[in-house]
């Protein structure tokens, strides 16, 4: 599941660098299906973030990783 996961991220990754941004994994619980993920660069505190999110990231992921049940957005801005 990381793998794929991985993966996935790497190919989303391409289209984030045109913004500036980009996205990685912090947690996996294969478990649970819970990912945790964290935007980075320019995403990291774009107003966007939770629509790229939604309608991207989220899609991508669930279409290509079987046993996701829920992503979480990390935010380490305040």
């Amino acid at each position: 599941m990381r793998n794929a996961i991985l993966a996935a991220l790497e190919d989303i990754r391409q289209s984030l660098r045109l913004h500036r941004g980009g996205i990685e994994l912090v947690d996996l619980d294969e478990d649970s299906g819970v990912v945790s993920l964290r935007f980075t660069g320019a995403c990291a505190g774009c107003a966007l973030s939770d629509v790229t999110m939604k309608k991207g990231v989220e899609v991508v992921l669930c279409e290509r990783v079987p046993g996701i049940r829920k992503i979480l957005t990390i935010n380490t801005h305040v």
